[in-house]
């Protein structure tokens, strides 16, 4: 994190509000969404990948290219400057990567000219097109890294997870800092502010100094507050109960045993041609005056330790990222090679921040957060962000990952604002994500548009008192910002009225819905759903689906619905004649 997006004043997660039990298991095998299943590949071991078709993958082709589609727009004005000047984009599910595809360019600016608001493009054939395997400063995704190796420790008895930092690193508890723990560094509930100045510090000893006497905010556990100085301090504590630098373990321990070769900090010289630049940091936007920054490490505080950070300074490519979340998504393992144990990861994946809905953490990972994972988000849905403009999505419920690479403060940080490149992308890979209708071939889908009402309604029936309705029901959506309501008109649609449900997933406890609605997360599953409904000569009833402008989940769907009482089948969706008096408007018949 940079002065800048520290000052902003905007909070990086705001918008999600369902919580995780801590503790709860998750499942890291596929969930058979889709009508074809990702073809599993192994190395003698676990799941390893390969380059595929989206058929292979059982995802939908035509979600897949449209996610590049959107991801092309961002090259351009979005809505004043382009999002990125170019980025990577990988997807996949099970051990297939349906989509790796390049676009724009890894190098373009030299310069940024504050004065006229534009970049000083290098002459053509100096530029560089993105490719395949473009090298990225990976900024706070590189925390993940740290997590990960501060979780091998805790396996192998190095850390405890409750135990304070202090225990490894005395001079740490200084400024009230005695009591913050290890899992409060790793779920940003230590108290620290977002971010100080390291690199104004002439030297390393007074960098430290700046650590060790920095005060919290507020104790321990009371507030979320995403701060780098979690990692910093994660990283002192790791390097002085290994006795070797952080890079070093990033190689032994995670890079080398899972081959990710393009991985790594301080890239030599030799990897420049293959990595995007950055940002012509110069003052007042950035905190050190440097020119271009390419090849080295954007972030200051980084640059200032020399390249080497627990929270940021890590250089990958989108296909060694798929693999690090191929491990994750397998529990650990990579072929021969495991880098934690089943358990870990999902302690990992585990919501430890409850007391703070709308901040799921698990150690490292950030969970359920729609501003950025998109339609892909879920309880279980695990990534993080980068401020130079990457991203790592791993929704294990569907067995599937998303890698979105841009240089997006390439060539000055304030030409971008937002994440809707990743949402966008997010939104088209959980799309492609095929769900099968419950009955038939087909099933109402309300689409996934944001700031939207979507309505399907069944013609006039006339109802007895005995009447209910039954259909299966399948939702995911924003919760509480976007809602699914059955409702019922008795004077031709003049006023509506909620009528109450109960729902039943396979094998789980029914669930009643007094107020006539759903909203959030269901499981991904199809639920069996039944309604008593109120008599009447000429009963309309309709689902209505709103949504508010900002983020979408997967949608609902609705299937085989049917209105029976004493007196006989009033409506039966598989009836032709009865099907096609159905009024949709903005909801679709879908095979998927």
């Amino acid at each position: 994190m940079t002065a800048e997006a520290a000052g902003s004043g905007l909070t990086r997660r705001q918008l999600a509000r369902r919580t995780l039990a801590l503790g709860s298991a998750l499942t890291f095998a596929s969930f058979p969404a889709g009508p074809a299943e990702a073809t599993p590949r192994t190395t003698g071991g676990h799941l390893t990948l390969r380059p595929g078709s989206p058929e292979r993958a059982g995802l939908l082709p035509r979600h897949l290219n449209q996610l590049v589609t959107d991801a092309e727009t961002f090259l351009a004005p979005s809505p004043e400057h382009p999002w990125y000047a170019g980025a990577v984009l990988l997807a996949g599910r099970g051990s297939t990567v349906a989509l790796h595809r390049p676009i724009g360019m890894a190098v373009r600016y030299a310069a940024y000219d504050e004065k006229t608001d534009t970049g000083v493009e290098f002459p053509t054939a100096e530029q560089i097109p993105m490719a395949e395997d473009t090298v990225f400063d990976l900024a706070s995704v590189s925390k993940l890294f740290t997590s990960i190796l501060a979780v091998q420790q805790l396996e192998r008895g190095g850390l405890e997870l409750e135990g304070t930092v202090a225990a490894y690193l005395p001079e740490f508890a200084r400024s009230g800092k005695q009591d913050v723990t290890i899992r409060q560094l790793l779920t940003h509930t230590s108290g620290f502010r977002a971010w100080i100045p390291l690199y104004k510090a002439p030297t390393y000893e007074k960098k430290l100094e700046l650590i060790w006497n920095e005060a919290p905010l507020s104790p321990p556990d009371t507030k979320y507050l995403y701060s780098d100085l979690n990692l910093i301090s994660l990283q002192l504590v790791l390097e002085k109960i290994t006795g070797l630098p952080l890079d070093t373990q990033l190689r032994d321990e995670i890079t080398a045993p899972l081959g990710m070769h393009r991985t790594r900090y301080n890239p030599p010289a030799s990897w420049k041609p293959t990595i995007a630049a950055t940002e012509d940091a110069r003052a007042p936007w950035s905190g050190l005056d440097r020119g271009l920054v390419w090849g080295e490490v954007h972030d200051e505080n980084a640059f200032s330790l020399g390249g080497v950070a627990g929270h940021a300074g890590v250089f990958s490519s989108a296909w060694d990222l798929a693999v690090l979340g191929r491990t994750l998504l397998n529990g650990g393992a990579y072929g021969r090679a495991r880098i934690l144990s089943p358990a870990s990861v999902e302690l990992m994946f585990t919501d430890f921040n409850t007391a703070f809905p709308g901040d799921e953490h698990g150690l490292g990972f950030e969970l359920y957060q729609h501003w950025y994972m998109g339609a892909m988000a879920t309880p279980r849905t695990a990534g993080h962000t980068g401020f130079t403009g990457t991203s790592l999505v791993l929704d294990p419920t569907t067995d599937s990952f998303l890698v979105v690479l841009g240089n997006s403060v390439h060539p000055v940080r304030s030409w971008r604002s937002g994440s809707a490149p990743r949402v966008a992308a997010a939104n088209h890979l959980a799309r492609a994500v095929p769900v099968r209708p419950r009955h038939g071939r087909t099933a109402w889908f309300s689409g996934m548009a944001s700031a939207t009402t979507a309505t399907l309604a069944l013609p006039p029936l006339a109802t007895t008192a005995d009447s209910r309705l039954r259909c299966a029901l399948w939702w995911d959506t924003e919760p509480q910002s976007d809602a699914l309501f059955l409702e019922a008109s008795d004077d031709d649609g003049a006023t509506w009225q909620p009528i109450p449900f109960t729902t039943a997933s396979p094998g789980g406890t029914p669930q009643k819905h007094p107020a006539g609605s759903v909203t959030g997360w269901s499981g991904r599953v199809w639920h069996r759903l039944s309604a008593a409904l109120p008599a009447s000569p000429a009963l309309i009833l309709r689902w209505r689906y709103t949504t508010d402008r900002l983020y979408v989940g997967r949608g609902a769907y609705v299937d085989g619905l049917t209105v029976r009482g004493a007196d006989g089948t009033a409506f039966d969706e598989t009836r032709p004649a009865d099907a096609a008096r159905i009024e949709a408007v903005g909801w679709t018949a879908s095979a998927n």
